[in-house]
C-alpha cells in the first residue's frame, strides 16, 4: 500500500509499480462503482461541512466495498494488489487530521477491512510546501482545508511510519527516481527468506 499526503506522487507511483509488479492497482476511497460515488461525496466541496464521524464512516464503508469486491479476489486468484491509500489514510486524516478518536479509528478501520494487513506499506513523503505547490488549481474538500489540517495528518502518518515499521520514501525526486527508490524497498522488505546455510 502506498501511502501519504495530498500532493505527494502517491497515485503516479501506484501506477508505476503495479506495472513493474504485474499487479493489480487500485484507490481508496474509491476502486468499486460503490467505493467511486462515496469518493465523489467525500472531495466534492459543494456538500459544504460534513461531520467528522460521518466522514470516517463514509470511508470504511467504501473500504468494506473495496475488500469484498476487488482486493480478497484479485489475492485470491494469486495477483498482488497495490492500493492507493489505505488504513493509514483514515488513521492519518480522520484521526490526527479531524481528531476523533484514535481507538474508534481503528476499530472502525478493522471491521471494514476484515483486519486485512498488507504485506508492506511505504510511505511517500515530501515537503509540505512542495506537496502544497503539486496540489490542484481547484481543490477538492480535502485538499482545500487549511495548513494546519495537513500538517496534522503530515504528522499522523510520520507517526504511523514508526509505530508500524512502514517503509519511508522521498518523493522529492523525479518519478522514475522515486519508482525506483519504491521497487528498491518493496524487493528488499518482501524478498522470500532465505535459509541460513552457516555452519
Amino acid at each position: 500500500m502506498l501511502e501519504g499526503g495530498e500532493g505527494v506522487g502517491k497515485s503516479t507511483q501506484a501506477g508505476l509499480l503495479a506495472r513493474r509488479l504485474d499487479a493489480v492497482v487500485t484507490r481508496e476511497p474509491g476502486g468499486t462503482a460503490l467505493g467511486e460515488r462515496a469518493r465523489a461525496l467525500l472531495l466534492d466541496p459543494s456538500v459544504g461541512d460534513v461531520e467528522p464521524r460521518a466522514e470516517l464512516l463514509l470511508m470504511v464503508a467504501a473500504r468494506a466495498q473495496h475488500v469484498g469486491e476487488v482486493i480478497l479476489p484479485a489475492l485470491a486468484s494469486g495477483r498482488d494488489v497495490v492500493c492507493d491509500r489505505f488504513t493509514g489514510s483514515t488513521i492519518a486524516y480522520q484521526g490526527y487530521g479531524r481528531g476523533l478518536p484514535l481507538e474508534e479509528v481503528e476499530q472502525a478501520c478493522a471491521i471494514a477491512s476484515g483486519r486485512l494487513v498488507p504485506d508492506l506499506t511505504v510511505l511517500v513523503e515530501l515537503d509540505e510546501q512542495v506537496a502544497a505547490s503539486r496540489r490542484s488549481a481547484v481543490p477538492d474538500r480535502i485538499e482545500a482545508e487549511d495548513a494546519e489540517f495537513h500538517a496534522r495528518v503530515r504528522a499522523g502518518f510520520q507517526m504511523l511510519a514508526e509505530q508500524c515499521g512502514w517503509a519511508v520514501v522521498d518523493g522529492g525526486g523525479s518519478p522514475e527516481k522515486v519508482a525506483e527508490d519504491i521497487a528498491e524497498v518493496v524487493e528488499y522488505r518482501l524478498a522470500p527468506a532465505t535459509p541460513d546455510r552457516s555452519p
